[in-house]
């Protein structure tokens, strides 16, 4: 029954009727008790949830397996945060993308602190130094930036002067393989970072030859790439590995990836004997078959001054969002008890002065060498020059790497295309790359 205009309908005849406040008294309860159940589920389904951070690097397959079982595991464990982890070869390019659309992750690792300090100078890096250990890292490590502040640290650092050849190939043989260029493992492919592989010989012939303090020069743009010490680490590198000459060794280094250059060293007859490659490359399946050793690369460069200076590379971690999670696992990444899990599981080293292996301490012997001299004191260590220079650089100078090891009559060409390049108002420099450079 409707009730009629002007006021409510009769109660049914027989039953009592409910007063309107008692009415409301009973509306006000049930919503408030739906309002409740709905804030415990919600309350009851957050914690169930660990909070989360998210974090990119180039690492996939074999070091992305170590890295989650060395380093991520017992984060999780210890702290509840889960890590959401993105592993990329094209890290870069998906850091750029993520940073353009405004969702970048919250920790990254870079091999370049070139690309840290652009992405600095565009208020994109949280500042580290109440982060991360005084005086865990080296200067050339975790580099201040003109602001005054620190933005990155190593979390696995790499020791790149040295040239590796199988046990058994004595000194007089390996003297006589450098001198030719058929026995050099020469690849230069690695996608769209292909050429890199020459950029670390020209960078490494320079440093041998002209020393530390002509390197961090030309690092940080203060020297001409048409100077006479860096034209003569180009035409070094020519002479040592026959860019222009044997069409056919020509071709092979061109097409050849980085991470396939080495397997001629297991074929019978050995097609090649030599490569001028970084610490990582022992755990290749190639040259632990053939018992690689290694020796300073300044032995086999023609003019090398045995400096004591070694170029090194590192991956290094960044803060992009400065949360709780975020920082912890940052604080986590740069302690002495991550960085010595991760240099333990032989996937690269440690340079964390409180991560430094026991005198005796387990592990490969070839390992605890490479070490010692990425920790030792009384060495020159510099980061490896391209991967500190701005991308649009760093770029340039791989292509050009390619370029001249087809046709090395370009050199002057390249070299002042890289000049112009280097001068373009604008970039970001780092300001150091050497931790000393006498």
């Amino acid at each position: 029954m409707s009730a009629p205009h002007g006021g409510p309908a009769p109660a049914a005849p027989g039953r009592p009727r409910p007063s309107r406040r008692l009415a409301r008294i009973v509306t006000l309860v049930a919503i408030c008790l739906a309002v409740l159940v709905a804030a415990v589920v919600v309350g009851v389904r957050a914690l169930g949830r660990e909070p989360t951070v998210t974090l990119l690097a180039n690492w996939t397959g074999d070091d992305e397996r170590n890295l989650r079982k060395a380093v991520i595991e017992p984060f999780e464990r210890k702290y509840h945060i889960r890590v959401e982890y993105q592993g990329s070869a094209a890290e870069s390019q998906v850091l750029g993308a993520d940073v353009e659309a405004g969702t970048p992750p919250d920790v990254v690792v870079l091999t370049g602190p070139g690309e840290l300090a652009e992405y600095a100078r565009q208020k994109n890096l949280v500042a580290l130094e109440d982060l991360i250990p005084r005086h865990a890292f080296g200067a050339s490590w975790a580099t201040p930036l003109a602001d005054g502040h620190v933005y990155w640290f190593p979390l696995k650092a790499d020791l790149k002067s040295i040239v590796w050849y199988p046990a058994g190939v004595g000194e007089r043989q390996r003297a006589d393989a450098a001198k030719e260029p058929a026995e050099w493992c020469v690849g230069m492919g690695s996608g769209a970072t292909s050429g890199w592989p020459g950029t670390d010989w020209i960078e490494d012939i320079l440093l041998q030859r002209s020393g530390p303090r002509v390197y961090a020069q030309w690092a940080r743009g203060d020297l001409s790439w048409r100077s006479k010490p860096v034209r003569q680490a180009w035409t070094t590198w020519r002479d040592l590995i026959g860019a222009g000459g044997d069409r056919g060794l020509v071709r092979r280094a061109l097409m050849t990836p980085h991470d396939r250059a080495s397997e001629p060293i297991t074929t019978v007859p050995r097609g090649c004997t030599l490569e001028h490659q970084a610490s990582f490359i022992r755990n290749k399946t190639r040259w632990e078959r053939v018992d690689g050793r290694y020796e300073p690369s300044a032995r086999r460069i023609p003019g090398a001054t045995g400096n004591g200076a070694w170029e090194v590379s590192g991956d290094l971690v960044a803060l992009l969002h400065g949360t709780p999670e975020a920082k912890r696992l940052t604080r986590y990444l740069a302690s002495a008890e991550a960085q010595r899990a991760w240099s333990a599981a032989e996937s690269g080293f440690s340079v964390n002065s409180g991560a430094r292996p026991a005198p005796g301490a387990a592990g490969s012997p070839w390992h605890r060498s490479l070490a010692d001299i990425l920790v030792d004191d009384h060495a020159v260590h510099c980061f490896d020059a391209s991967d500190a220079m701005p991308p649009s650089v760093r770029d340039a100078f791989a292509e050009a790497t390619i370029e001249f090891l087809a046709h090395p009559g370009h050199l002057e060409t390249l070299l002042r295309s890289l000049d112009i390049l280097s001068g373009t108002p604008g970039l970001t420099w780092v300001p150091s790359v050497c931790d000393r450079a006498p």
